[in-house]
C-alpha cells in the first residue's frame, strides 16, 4: 500500500443530496419541502410558535428561583485530596488553600473560595485554609492530626471587593 492509494472505506462518506435538480433526481421541484406555506420559504424560525395561540412554554407556570447573591464555592472532597497527595500532585506538608488546590487541578471555578467536604478518608496530617468546611470534614482532618481554618470574608470585606470590581468595570468602560 502506498500513500497515494489510501482511500476511505466504501460508503464511509456520503455525498450530499443536490436538491432542485429535476424530477428524476427524486428531490426536484419543491426540494422535499412540500407545497407553499411559510416552511417552504427560506429563513423560517417558528420553534415555539403555535399559530397565534399562547405558546405552551408561556402557558406553564414558572418554577424555582435563582439566587443572584448565592456563594460559588469549589467543592473538594477529602478523598480526592488524599488521592492527589499520594500521587504527588499536591504537597500535604505545606499549607493547602485555594491556590494550591487550583494549581493541583482539584478546585475548578469557585470564585468565592473552596468548601471542604468529608467524603473519603484523609490519612496525612494536612493544614487547610478554606472558605468553608462541613462538620464531618473538620472532624476527619482533626482526627488525622491536621487543622482547618475557615476564612469566609466579612460583609465589610465583601463590600470592599464589590466596590473594587465596580471601579475596574468603570475603568474598562472608559478605555473603550
Amino acid at each position: 500500500m502506498k500513500l497515494n492509494e489510501l482511500r476511505d472505506n466504501e460508503g464511509a462518506r456520503k455525498s450530499r443530496m443536490r436538491v432542485g435538480r429535476g424530477i428524476g433526481s427524486g428531490k426536484g421541484k419543491t426540494s422535499g419541502r412540500g407545497q407553499k406555506g411559510q416552511k417552504a420559504r427560506s429563513g423560517v424560525a417558528i420553534k415555539g410558535f403555535e399559530g397565534g395561540q399562547m405558546p405552551l412554554h408561556m402557558r406553564l407556570p414558572k418554577r424555582g428561583f435563582n439566587n443572584p447573591f448565592a456563594k460559588d464555592f469549589a467543592e473538594v472532597n477529602l478523598g480526592m485530596i488524599q488521592k492527589f497527595i499520594d500521587a504527588g500532585k499536591l504537597d500535604g506538608t505545606k499549607l493547602v488553600d485555594h491556590e494550591a488546590l487550583k494549581a493541583a487541578g482539584l478546585a475548578r471555578g469557585g470564585k468565592d473560595g473552596v468548601r471542604l467536604l468529608g467524603k473519603g478518608e484523609l490519612k496525612d496530617k494536612v493544614k487547610f485554609t478554606v472558605a468553608g468546611a462541613s462538620k464531618g470534614a473538620v472532624a476527619a482532618v482533626e482526627k488525622a492530626g491536621g487543622s482547618v481554618e475557615v476564612t469566609l470574608p466579612t460583609n465589610l470585606e465583601i463590600k470592599a471587593l464589590k466596590a473594587e470590581a465596580t471601579a475596574k468595570r468603570l475603568e474598562k468602560k472608559k478605555k473603550k
